[in-house]
């Protein structure tokens, strides 16, 4: 049995958690929580297209796996990721699929081009501006990737007075910093803690703004591009408000 983290991994885990996403319906489930938002059964069962009893089945398998935690009000039952490491493993996994946005008409072509360029996953910044953000903080010295990603200590104060993410030792089982493959432009962007401080303060900030009509894409504002213009010098240090 191999050792992943603290926690032990054995082919037989591996096969029953693959066994669990080896349906269509269920991964579809999936990426509709990738919003980060809480759904409910009803809900999910209509974006997906099956029934309602249908629906339970595949919620309550995935539940089971850890994928997904379920909260009751009422009557209605609830459903969203369980953290972030279930998000990356969807992302992952749709990365290492290896296929490309295939438009089949106007509408999707442009509801494409818009999560191709800025979107969430799940509480972090992907597309071509996330893998942009991930490279200017790489190129302002503020990140280091040299076998083992982390701040510079310029980047921990740099966090820490804009993001107010203290760049010191992890807390709990989330890291600081992460390497998340993005799945439209086949590169990295940033994940973990800062990852998700980043997405709140962009969005505070009016750098992106959620696209009102697509869900899960980010519109990049002139302000947000400025921004990312000045990650990319070492003196990236000074703050933007």
């Amino acid at each position: 049995m191999l050792q992943y983290g603290a926690v032990p991994v054995s082919a037989e885990s591996i096969a029953r958690f693959a066994g669990v996403l080896a349906d269509r319906s269920r991964v579809a489930v999936c990426l509709a929580l990738m919003d980060g938002r809480a759904w409910t059964a009803a809900e999910l069962a209509r974006h997906v297209g099956i029934a309602r009893s249908t629906t339970s089945e595949h919620l309550t398998a995935l539940v089971r796996a850890g994928l997904l935690v379920e909260r009751r009000q009422g009557r209605a039952r609830y459903l969203q990721l369980s953290g972030a490491e279930a998000a990356a493993a969807i992302e992952d996994l749709g990365a290492a699929v290896g296929e490309r946005l295939r438009p089949t008409s106007l509408r999707t072509a442009r509801a494409d081009a818009q999560l191709a360029e800025a979107r969430t996953c799940y509480d972090h910044m992907a597309g071509r501006w996330g893998v942009a953000l991930y490279d200017a903080l790489l190129a302002g010295d503020l990140l280091r990737n040299d076998g083992d990603l982390a701040l510079t200590a310029d980047g921990q104060r740099w966090a820490a007075d804009l993001c107010d993410v203290p760049g010191g030792a992890p807390t709990g089982r989330r890291p600081l910093v992460r390497e998340c493959l993005d799945w439209t432009e086949r590169r990295s962007h940033l994940g973990g803690r800062l990852g998700a401080a980043l997405l709140t303060r962009a969005l505070a900030a009016g750098w992106v703004t959620p696209v009102t009509t697509q869900a899960r894409a980010l519109q990049v504002a002139e302000a947000g591009e400025q921004f990312l213009a000045e990650l990319r010098t070492p003196a990236a240090g000074r703050l933007r408000t």
